[in-house]
């Protein structure tokens, strides 16, 4: 049964929020909300140090094929940046918009060539619907198809893939960096999006820097070798981050909308795991507290993850939690699922 199904609440709750509200004062009674100034203050100076430390050893290492460990090193280091500018867009960091807004687009645009308010715009209407078939723009189906009805309707490249995208999930998010790059430049032309003069002018000195410092340093053919080593194993790790939260989760469609503590426990899984997964997941593997409360300090999160589970189970709600292997497992079963009619079109 579709938990989404199971336990609905009454049309007269559903706008209420009062499920919600009680968590909340849990939340906040426990203090949860409180920033945490000095956490931030030591994590950006150690992944500042450590985006330093990524360049220094690709300027020291120099002309040889030894560069690529520091291409792979900086793949990491560029998705904690990402993780970071995350942050920085939910207001964890800093209580003025403002101040939000500079170093979001510092982090974003400059130090890793994300279009950074592209992507706020994007992921703020992921996290009002989380997979929701018509509303989130995580489920369009612009290369894969997320459910079956979208595969009905599918043509062109998802078409052509959602036959085997399953199988060609991973080897596909190894595009994901370069994707990012592309969709912020090409946000540059929409006259909506604000500040684009600094987001153009970021965005483009990370290109020619980047680029600059890779052909200064390197002969063209292990100038390219870094580049393609470093852009696809940052579009893996970023993809292995946010793969887990919801892939493989029910999927609401039209007019199908619970209540704002329902709709976004039921499409969000956790990831467990220690302080490991913590750092390499930066926080979104408590993803269920974190839609929930997504100003919250990744920090608080794994002490909130009691206080929501327990919410739930008082109310029935069904909380999941699982591995970070099985939580690949249950996207890629329905990734392969979504796909089902084209396979069946094909054969027939």
């Amino acid at each position: 049964m579709n938990p989404l199904q199971k336990v609905r609440p009454p049309p007269a709750r559903a706008e209420a929020g009062s499920d919600f509200a009680r968590l909340s004062k849990k939340i906040q009674a426990a203090g949860l909300m409180a920033r945490r100034p000095g956490y931030y203050a030591c994590r950006i100076t150690a992944v500042t140090g450590l985006y330093a430390m990524g360049w220094a050893a690709f300027a020291l290492i120099g002309d040889s094929w030894w560069t690529l460990l520091a291409a792979v090193f900086l793949a990491f280091v560029f998705g904690q940046v990402a993780l970071l500018a995350h942050d920085v867009a939910h207001r964890q960091v800093f209580r003025l918009r403002r101040a939000s807004a500079l170093s979001g687009r510092l982090a974003g645009n400059l130090g890793i060539g994300m279009g950074y308010g592209w992507w706020q715009d994007k992921h703020t209407r992921h996290h009002a619907n989380p997979n929701h078939e018509d509303l989130d723009p995580d489920l369009d189906p612009d290369i894969l198809v997320w459910t079956q009805d979208q595969a009905r309707a599918a043509k062109g490249l998802p078409r052509l893939l959602g036959r085997s995208q399953a199988f060609l999930f991973f080897p596909l998010l190894t595009l994901e960096g370069f994707n990012l790059h592309v969709s912020g430049i090409r946000s540059l032309a929409d006259k909506s999006l604000g500040n684009r003069a600094a987001e153009g002018s970021l965005l483009f000195a990370h290109i020619a820097a980047y680029l600059g410092a890779l052909f200064l340093v390197l002969p063209p053919g292990k100038a390219i070798a870094f580049l393609v080593v470093h852009q696809c194993l940052f579009g893996v790790y970023l993809g292995s981050i946010f793969a887990p939260n919801h892939k493989g989760m029910p999927i609401l469609r039209g007019a199908d909308r619970p209540d704002f503590l329902r709709r976004q426990v039921l499409t969000s899984r956790d990831v467990r795991g220690g302080i490991v997964t913590d750092i390499v997941l930066g926080g979104l593997n408590y993803q269920i507290e974190h839609h929930l409360f997504p100003s919250m300090p990744s920090p608080h999160l794994r002490r909130a993850q009691a206080i929501v589970r327990s919410h739930c189970q008082e109310l029935g709600i069904s909380y999941l939690e699982t591995s970070l292997i099985n939580s690949y497992r249950q996207t890629l079963a329905s990734l392969h699922d979504a796909g089902a009619p084209i396979r069946e079109a094909r054969s027939a």
